[in-house]
């Protein structure tokens, strides 16, 4: 075993095995010790996966479609059905793999300062945490099909009892919604899967890339499936619907693992399976993913504008944001895919922030209406300036993470050309607005004016827990708005690659 192997083994080993050690650590504030010094392990683990020492970090298309990426374990799984535990990963997968660990940890650390209330101890809350890890980290690493399916799936009951066990008020309707639109999807992911797998005869997705083995009618069918599963999980406008109850009644950290890594499930399971392993359903789908798309932008920004709870607005504001990553999946153009992976991270990274922050605010205030919370500048000018900060990165001002996605993914539509695609992006453009109206009114309802009762008694300091979690992200967004390369100088080989299967 090399040692890219071995640490492709460990990123998914250590935070399994941190899991079980949490459970069976007798004391409540160990459990949670244990269970950080877990995922910073995972963290140090995912980090030198990064680059192969050779030209196998990009993806290789010939006449066989094949995926070679920088590091891949290929074992035999269950042989009498030719199904292989194959992992690896490039630079498609390798920075989600890093937010997703780099969030976890910044969420399990969170635990040791403050354990949101709930009928659970932060121990328990900890070992769900890092077993969700184990979900999303196997979905970006797994190159089999059934694999993906398993791990996809792992995720689901772990985060039900994150929202049902430490959430609002309404936590039990809103972990049953989230369940219920989640199964949803799961089905079609398993009916998809199947189609796949019975037709090409194998779940290598290195060998199904590029639909290898797949006639156009199975494509079809196909990609409509798994796009329909995936735009569950992302969520893309109309399925959206359980992502508002889930957010708003999620504690703070599920909130933030919920809106950081885990939507990016979704959307990397597009362009990795639904847009790999069936390009002529993507070819054929994508006007109808393009009109979603937008739709989603402009729905999750006039909602924003009638918010007035501020977990929900930010809820609300994903729906818009993701909305981008899937309209430049949509076009198939380097440029748009390229929009849809930096979207991905910038969304993580700053929706992330924006929810410790908002968590923040309602355990100091006991509310989150935006009309109880006015004048927080005046009381916590840092806690403010925070939040400033987060949501102007958020509606895409220049030089932060925010901006690439965003403004790629309109520049991707109006170069796929046409009346349809131009139209998209106009209407992309004033979903962009927006999010500028929207962002900008919470701003003034938040932290102008007069403080409100609520507000006036919040103290002026910051928790060093607080800044420790607060600040890589703080720092992402300002490198990665800065230099836009650190993602994407390792995704255009792969992005390349894959759309030569278009060609």
């Amino acid at each position: 075993m090399t040692f890219g192997q071995f640490l492709l083994v460990a990123v998914l080993a250590v935070p399994a095995v941190g899991a079980v050690a949490v459970a069976a650590t007798p004391g409540d504030r160990a459990g949670r010790l244990v269970g950080t010094v877990a995922a910073a392990l995972a963290l140090l683990a995912a980090l030198p996966l990064v680059g192969g020492g050779d030209d196998r970090g990009w993806f290789h298309y010939g006449p066989m479609p094949a995926v070679l990426p920088w590091h891949e374990v290929d074992l035999p799984w269950v042989p009498g059905l030719d199904l292989r535990f194959h992992l690896g990963v490039d630079g498609i997968s390798w920075p989600l793999v890093v937010l997703t660990a780099l969030l976890t940890l910044l969420c399990c650390g969170y635990t040791l300062w403050r354990v949101p209330e709930g009928g659970g101890s932060g121990r328990t809350l900890v070992a769900l945490l890092l077993v969700v890890e184990v979900g999303i980290l196997g979905t970006f690493l797994a190159l089999d099909l059934v694999l993906f399916f398993l791990f996809f799936e792992v995720v689901l009951l772990p985060m039900y009892a994150v929202i049902a066990g430490w959430g609002g008020d309404d936590r039990r309707r809103a972990a049953r919604k989230f369940v219920l639109y989640t199964l949803f999807g799961s089905v079609l992911l398993l009916v998809g899967v199947y189609v796949v797998v019975a037709a090409a005869g194998t779940a290598d997705l290195v060998t199904l890339t590029g639909g290898t083995g797949l006639s156009r009618g199975t494509q079809l069918a196909a990609f409509t499936l798994l796009a329909l599963a995936f735009a569950v999980k992302s969520p893309l406008w109309p399925l959206h619907s359980w992502l508002p109850d889930a957010h708003t009644q999620a504690p703070t950290v599920g909130s933030v693992i919920l809106a950081g890594v885990l939507l990016k499930m979704g959307t990397y399971g597009l362009i990795r399976v639904a847009v790999g392993v069936a390009p002529e359903g993507a070819r054929w789908a994508a006007p109808v993913l393009g009109v979603l798309a937008v739709a989603a932008i402009l729905v999750g920004g006039l909602v924003c504008l009638a918010q007035d709870e501020l977990k929900r607005l930010i809820a609300y504001s994903s729906v818009g944001h993701m909305g981008f990553v899937l309209l430049g999946v949509a076009t198939l153009t380097a440029t748009g895919l390229q929009a849809a992976l930096i979207g991905n991270i910038a969304h993580g990274v700053i929706t992330g922030l924006l929810f410790f922050l908002a968590g923040a605010i309602k355990d100091r205030t006991r509310t989150g209406a935006l009309a109880e919370l006015s004048g927080l500048r005046e009381t916590a000018p840092r806690l403010a300036g925070l939040l400033g900060f987060a949501a102007v990165a958020s509606l895409g001002l220049p030089g932060l993470a925010g901006f690439w996605g965003e403004a790629f993914a309109v520049v991707a539509a109006v170069r796929r050309g046409g009346g349809l695609w131009t139209t998209l992006a106009v209407l992309a453009a004033l979903g962009g607005a927006l999010a500028a109206a929207y962002l900008l009114r919470l701003l003034r309802r938040v932290t102008h004016g007069r403080p409100s009762p609520a507000v006036g008694r919040v103290a002026p300091g910051l928790a060093g827990a607080e800044l420790a979690a607060w600040a890589p992200l703080v720092l992402l967004a300002l490198a990665v708005g800065l230099a836009p390369t650190l993602v994407l100088s390792y995704a255009s080989g792969p992005v390349d690659a894959l759309l030569g299967v278009f060609r």
